[in-house]
């Protein structure tokens, strides 16, 4: 049994998804507005979060940056009818965990909340590696899930710790993207292609001075990526 938040203006959306995740035996609290969201998440355990974007105070974006700057790591899943590249790797740069785009399955969505879950229990269970390394005058931290800049802090999605903790192990060689998709996100829930693609844009704006010009996280051409240190 998981505790989820859904911050959803949509009351018929909202209602399906909380009778769904209910009927899963999953507690639920709902919020159509993202500063009463933010202060739900606040009152109790929160596992998981599904967050629309377009809501009547804050946006999505700003209750996403909120509860990572708060220092809450569940997972956040954003549901949103904005399918653009540009929205995602905002998302994503915030700290969001994963995107999905309105209409969506119900049948793929509780998919995707199943294997947030069960990467987030995992995690909780299992001794976290310290892996603290530096990339050019960044200092990536993926215990605390933060890239340290010399000016600011900046956090890291789940999705993007563990692509750089890949990348990492395998520091130097070009690993591809169905190898990432299959240790990251699991046979059995695949996302779209360009979901890893989307993580490398938001990663590349955290970590390098110039993310049209990378010069850490590569491009290994037909293949996938590789991290040079």
């Amino acid at each position: 049994m998981a505790h989820i938040v859904i911050i959803e203006d949509e009351p018929d959306l909202a209602m399906g998804l909380r009778d769904n995740l209910e009927f899963e035996k999953n507690t639920v609290a709902h919020s159509a507005t993202g500063v009463e969201g933010v202060a739900l998440v606040a009152q109790q355990r929160t596992d998981l979060v599904l967050l629309d974007i377009m809501l009547p105070d804050i946006d999505g974006f700003e209750v996403c940056r909120r509860l990572r700057e708060q220092g809450y790591t569940m997972p956040i899943i954003i549901l949103s009818a904005r399918s653009q590249e540009i929205d995602k790797v905002r998302g994503l740069e915030l700290g969001a965990d994963d995107y999905v785009t309105k209409p969506f399955s119900l049948r793929e969505l509780l998919a995707r909340v199943h294997a947030a879950l069960r990467r987030s229990d995992a995690a909780g269970a299992t001794p976290a590696k310290k892996t603290v390394f530096k990339l050019g005058d960044r200092q990536v931290d993926l215990v605390r899930q933060k890239i340290i800049a010399p000016t600011e802090e900046m956090p890291l999605g789940y999705y993007e710790t563990e692509i750089l903790r890949v990348l990492y192990d395998r520091a130097g060689e070009a690993v591809p993207r169905a190898e990432l998709l299959e240790k990251i996100w699991g046979v059995g829930v695949y996302p779209a292609d360009r979901t890893v693609d989307n993580h490398i844009v938001s990663l590349r704006r955290k970590i390098e001075v110039d993310a049209k010009n990378p010069r850490h996280i590569l491009t290994a051409h037909a293949v996938g990526y590789k991290l040079v240190l």
